[in-house]
């Protein structure tokens, strides 16, 4: 009984907690680096899950350039941007801007795939964005001062990252979407999208290998160990147990409940940092979840 409903929540709380364990290493690495050792990571880890369940017979040419094109847009360019959200802004403000992938989607698909903006739609997009808009701008108390809620660097381009990461997620998502639809075994179509993303951040620094030496920061064993949980907790764990709620429940309500990450990671910030989150990170994060929960329903 309400494996669905649990199983989505297990995600929201698997992405918060490596939401945070992925802090530390990505602004010390920087967010290339950070997400090519990661996508590395992970992807092996996939590769062999999916080896034993025969579900790479469901790809077929087709299938493989589509999720291709979906990876590119959202792992190599998306995740990318979000981990330069990550270094900039923390793993609370990272969260609630990336709750902004839901608005986009329905913009995208009202513009390009002609399809209907119901009230309550419109009424979700704008409590995203006013959720948004408290939880970055006034979520911080002044006495705060844990590196979790520090801005490193220019919050107008932490902000910009965040919304483009947001969007690259959501146009990939509607890429793969019709292909996801025909019955593509969902274990091996991650392994394969993240592999080719890991493959591509591989490419990048080869090509951007003079910068990339100058720059470059050692690889300590926590920070790989810190990296390797991170992409282990956050993308492998949390995805299965999402494509697990899916097949059990009904879309609306699963992505609903997979979205209270925002929430779920103000009381692990609490407990963490010892530091009460202000009132607009509450009020925010809230606006953010209910502003998903009417564009589902």
């Amino acid at each position: 009984m309400y494996i669905a409903e649990f199983s989505a929540l297990a995600a929201a709380l698997c992405w918060s907690f490596g939401g945070l364990l992925s802090t530390t290493p990505a602004r010390t690495l920087g967010a290339v680096r950070f997400n090519r050792l990661r996508l590395i990571i992970v992807s092996l880890s996939l590769i062999v899950m999916s080896l034993g369940r025969g579900g790479w017979q469901t790809l077929n040419a087709q299938a493989i350039w589509v999720l291709v094109l979906s990876s590119i847009i959202g792992i190599f360019i998306g995740d990318t941007l979000l981990f330069a959200t990550l270094k900039r802004l923390g793993p609370r403000r990272t969260g609630i801007l990336f709750t902004t992938n839901a608005p986009f989607a329905v913009i995208i698909g009202y513009f390009f795939l002609d399809e209907i903006l119901p009230f309550m739609t419109v009424i979700g997009c704008l409590l995203i964005m006013a959720g948004v808009f408290l939880a970055v701008l006034y979520g911080t108390k002044s006495h705060q001062k844990h590196s979790f809620e520090m801005i490193q660097g220019s919050i107008r381009a932490g902000i910009l990252f965040g919304l483009l990461s947001a969007l690259c997620q959501a146009i990939s998502v509607i890429i793969a979407r019709p292909i996801m639809a025909t019955g593509v075994d969902a274990l091996s179509a991650s392994a394969l999208r993240v592999g080719i993303s890991a493959l591509a951040l591989i490419a990048f620094q080869f090509i951007n290998r003079p910068k990339d030496s100058l720059l470059a920061k050692p690889l300590t064993g926590k920070l790989f160990i810190q990296t390797g949980l991170s992409g282990m907790l956050g993308m492998a764990l949390g995805m299965t147990f999402l494509l697990f709620a899916l097949t059990k429940g009904e879309a609306g309500l699963v992505s609903t409940l997979s979205a209270t990450s925002p929430i779920f990671i103000l009381p692990i910030l609490w407990i963490a940092t010892r530091e009460r989150p202000a009132p607009g990170a509450w009020i925010g994060a809230i606006l953010a979840v209910f502003g998903v929960a009417c564009i589902f329903y």
